[in-house]
């Protein structure tokens, strides 16, 4: 997996308050911090899969229930 690569650009037109607050958004949209946390400690490969498998596992779950086929019975 490359690393991801952000160019991200604020205007500063008045306040550096502003701009900073601006900054911060931009950063948080882009998930720049969750891919830097990502990258600070090392997960083994059979921890990812099984991150991996979770979120699978949690948005199809969430997918039955907006669709309205998910029933607790059937869990």
């Amino acid at each position: 997996m490359g690393k991801k690569r952000s160019n991200i650009e604020v205007i500063v037109t008045g306040s550096p308050d502003r701009a900073l607050r601006q900054l911060k958004k931009k950063i948080e949209r882009e998930g720049v911090v969750r891919d830097m946390k990502r990258t600070v400690y090392f997960e083994p490969e059979t921890q990812k899969r099984r991150k991996r498998l979770v979120r699978a596992i949690k948005q199809n779950i969430m997918r039955m229930i907006t669709q309205g086929t998910f029933n607790k019975a059937t869990k």
